[in-house]
């Protein structure tokens, strides 16, 4: 199944993708497309539904990031072989794990904000798991059982405040609107082999990165596995995997992102994104867009 939401931010509503590509209104189904959603239970009862009885959601509808009510935003780095060797980093031996603030998740086609005082603004699309299951200290062999499904993540990041201000990398990574999600979430059992998903993203239409999630130094399995050991894993949260090469912090020059600078990013099977940078004094100081 291909799960959306739509509408205004902050009021989306749950949606399913028919086979013809139609967004439906499956509001009479579930309440939101959240972990509650998510569980195995409440995905058999969904794929019980024929899309075609819903009503059709009219085509211009806002989609709203694909899973709603994130507590938990996870993400790893370095993740990618040729994506170190670009930064010039070494290989990691554990995964690198570090959080996105939740309140930085936007959907899909939504407007990214440069910060106030950033200069190095930067771009990574991504391969996002979303869990299904409450997981905790589980084998890397039964990992998957607790995946929901998987949707596109660009994984914005400011290079200064990640590394040059000290601290963690979270800093420059969960400034609001920097966790664009989706267009859908597509259940597991659509994308048999996560390791096998060729990637892009195109700044400008000048195409940046091209990658494939073979590349990944650890797969979604060992990622869900490797991170239940160190917290627990809640239905509805969502894992961010890595990047494949390049990045504007990789490139000779540097290039980052500038007010009016489009990206365009999709992974195979998963759908596409599309986001306008704009800068934060354009943004109205009310704005819900960065609001959950």
């Amino acid at each position: 199944m291909k799960l959306v939401r739509f509408g205004d931010a902050g009021r989306e509503k749950p949606g399913l993708v028919d086979a013809n590509g139609q967004i439906r209104d499956a509001s009479s189904l579930v309440p939101d497309i959240t972990g509650q959603t998510l569980t195995s239970e409440h995905l058999a009862r969904l794929r019980q539904a024929d899309p075609c009885t819903l009503p059709a959601v009219p085509a211009g509808q806002r989609l709203g990031p694909c899973v709603g009510n994130v507590r938990n935003f996870i993400a790893i780095g370095l993740n990618y072989a040729d994506h170190a060797a670009e930064t010039g980093a070494p290989i990691p031996a554990e995964p690198i794990v570090f959080n996105k603030a939740p309140s930085c998740i936007v959907g899909p086609n939504d407007n990214v904000i440069i910060p106030r005082g950033s200069q190095k603004a930067d771009w990574e699309v991504e391969l996002a798991i979303v869990i299904g299951e409450r997981a905790s200290y589980v084998g890397a062999n039964e990992a998957l059982d607790f995946v929901a499904g998987y949707c596109v993540c660009n994984d914005v990041s400011e290079r200064e405040y990640q590394l040059e201000r000290g601290g963690t990398w979270t800093k420059g990574k969960g400034c609001p609107t920097f966790g664009p999600l989706g267009p859908w979430l597509v259940t597991k059992d659509e994308i048999p082999d996560p390791q096998n998903l060729s990637m892009w993203l195109d700044v400008n239409g000048e195409r940046m990165q091209t990658g494939s999630t073979k590349t990944m130094i650890f797969n979604v399995a060992q990622i869900v596995s490797y991170v239940s050991h160190f917290m627990i894993l809640e239905p509805g949260d969502v894992i961010t995997t890595g990047t494949p090469p390049g990045v504007g912090m990789g490139m000779k020059p540097q290039r980052y992102l500038k007010a009016g600078d489009i990206m365009t990013l999709g992974i195979e099977g998963l759908g596409e994104q599309r986001q306008q940078v704009v800068a934060f004094e354009e943004t109205p100081p009310d704005t819900s867009r960065a609001k959950r």
